[in-house]
């Protein structure tokens, strides 16, 4: 899979849009580029960055905020009509509009099953999906802003902390059997593009990760890929001035 991560990207603003490139050529010919709803801090949004990224898709990006204080956010009547659940990411593409991660990655990979982000061996491909689940729906969901939102300010840090670090000890366990270069073998998938944000989460919320040596030793060398550093939330066009890597 190392062809995927030879490539360079360019963002370019087009009015209130902003237009991914990539250095190689698109995976099919579109008349019109999709159309990412992304917020530069969300992790879902980073999941299908990285999956465009992957397949090589060029795209128009339109930020979406996650924050109601911010212009362009997501609790808009507008933005309403593209996502009921007023959650980031929202993918429109080939005539229709997906609203969430994962079954945006899976359209994906039906659609344009080359790069491929799953395995074809069928008990690989299982175990992609597994830990796919296990991020996003046994994780992520409870340390959402939503969610944190929701408790207040006295209970979101260790609430966050909490449920991620119960998550990570199981997601450990399974990663410590089933990893290889990447998290299922040595195959860029799925699980490595739910991984690495949700470490990103982790740290955003303090977490002691030094009992997940796996998880570690993974995100550090999936960080090292361009895929994820093209894709950082501190390189999007809607990423606050401080939090821009120098």
């Amino acid at each position: 899979m190392a062809a995927a991560t030879q490539f360079t990207h360019k963002a370019t603003q087009l009015g209130g849009l902003y237009r991914s490139t990539w250095s190689k050529p698109l995976s099919r010919n579109m008349a019109t580029k999709p159309i990412l709803y992304s917020f530069w801090a969300s992790s879902c949004s980073w999941r299908v960055r990285a999956a465009l990224a992957i397949k090589k898709i060029e795209y128009d990006i339109k930020p979406t905020s996650l924050l109601k204080t911010a212009s362009g956010h997501a609790y808009t009547d507008a933005y309403t009509k593209v996502n009921p659940m007023q959650k980031v990411p929202s993918l429109k593409i080939d005539g229709h509009t997906l609203c969430d991660s994962v079954a945006i990655m899976h359209y994906l990979e039906e659609t344009r099953p080359q790069p491929a982000l799953l395995p074809q061996d069928l008990v690989k491909r299982a175990k992609v999906r597994e830990i796919v689940e296990l991020i996003c729906s046994g994780i992520q969901p409870l340390q959402n802003v939503g969610v944190l939102d929701h408790l207040g300010q006295d209970q979101r840090l260790q609430w966050a902390q909490h449920w991620i670090s119960r998550g990570f000890q199981g997601l450990e366990k399974v990663l410590s059997q089933s990893a290889g270069k990447f998290c299922v073998g040595d195959e860029l998938s799925m699980a490595d593009i739910c991984l690495v944000p949700q470490v990103r989460n982790a740290r955003r919320y303090k977490t002691d990760l030094t009992p997940y040596p796996t998880i570690l030793r993974l995100n550090k060398e999936l960080l090292e890929l361009d895929i994820f550093q093209a894709t950082h939330p501190s390189t999007q066009p809607d990423c606050p001035p401080e939090f821009i890597k120098k």
